[in-house]
């Protein structure tokens, strides 16, 4: 079984890709049911345990369960590229009741108490979810969202270049094993069917580091979103800056030697100062000095300025 868009060659370039803090937020709640399935984000696990005292997270359990289903409007598609959590989690407030009781009645398998009850009182039950999703994010998950926010920044930057250089049967193919594209159509295996025009402004496209390892959609009366395992989440939860080999440090110095070998994968000042642990300033004046070496160059995406390295630079670092 599979979901089957139509992606004619309009759709094609409307494809999107967008960070959500929001959905990493909730994609942890089944980490925290269930971390056998999730152990490659233990360290998380075991920095946040302790600050889940007094937090009733029961309501939002029900609302997303280790398996199957999970209430969309808790989840609402990112309507920009980077969104902020304050502006998500205001529309979540806003979640009209009567749908929010619509989705919570399609979950199975979990506490049916607490479904009741919030399907008794939707538009409280929608406040009282809004409220405790905040709590959450502000002891929980708030602190670490720079290190996310960088992966999936490293991840949206290289599946963009894949679009660039190669269109969408390369980014597809490369995207994850459950989705296939024809030419005409975009196949999701999913278990269960669905053959649609896509809904909303084209396909949105969101990395996750928490869900997985199964793709995710979301369509009608949702934007259209397909939601993938970043790549390289083995490395979010590393600790410190990547090693640099002395022969390199000493020809260029130490913190330029790590910002270099970082920009394996092209990336931004702030994404490389949250990795470095450097400040935004410092990122800047050595990539500055790497630039004006030939290593690396930068380019404007947008509102923002990506830094890869050069040729020179990928010859440097490979012989480090």
């Amino acid at each position: 079984m599979s979901v089957s868009w139509v992606l004619n060659p309009d759709a094609v370039a409307r494809i999107r890709f967008a960070f959500s803090p929001m959905w990493e937020l909730v994609a942890s709640l089944r980490t925290l049911q269930k971390p056998s399935l999730h152990s490659i984000h233990l360290p998380w696990l075991k920095a946040v345990r302790p600050r889940l005292a007094g937090l009733d997270l029961a309501e939002l359990f029900a609302l997303v369960p280790q398996t199957g289903y999970i209430a969309d409007f808790i989840t609402p598609p990112p309507d920009t590229p980077m969104p902020e959590f304050a502006a998500e989690l205001d529309r979540v407030r806003r979640t009209p009741p009567e749908l929010a009781r619509q989705e919570a009645a399609k979950i199975v398998g979990t506490d049916r108490a607490l479904l009741e009850r919030f399907m008794a009182d939707p538009e409280a039950g929608v406040a009282r979810v809004a409220g405790t999703l905040e709590a959450y994010w502000e002891r929980c998950f708030a602190e670490f969202w720079p290190r996310v926010y960088g992966l999936l920044e490293r991840d949206v930057l290289r599946r963009t270049r894949q679009l660039a250089q190669g269109g969408a049967h390369e980014l597809f193919a490369a995207l994850d094993p459950a989705v296939t594209w024809t030419g005409e159509r975009l196949l999701v295996d999913r278990p269960y069917c669905a053959v649609e025009e896509l809904h909303g402004d084209g396909l949105l496209l969101v990395p996750s580091a928490f869900w997985g390892p199964a793709v995710a959609v979301m369509s009608a009366p949702y934007q259209s979103m397909l939601v993938y395992p970043v790549l390289g989440v083995g490395t979010l939860w590393e600790q410190g800056r990547p090693p640099a080999p002395g022969a390199l440090a000493a020809l260029i110095g130490k913190s330029r030697a790590q910002i270099l070998l970082a920009l394996a994968e092209p990336a931004t000042t702030s994404a490389l100062a949250t990795r470095m642990a450097l400040t935004p300033g410092a990122v800047s004046q050595h990539l500055g000095v790497l630039s004006g070496g030939g290593l690396a160059v930068g380019m404007r995406v947008g509102k923002q300025v990506v830094y890869r390295r050069t040729p020179t630079g990928d010859t440097l670092a490979g012989h480090a």
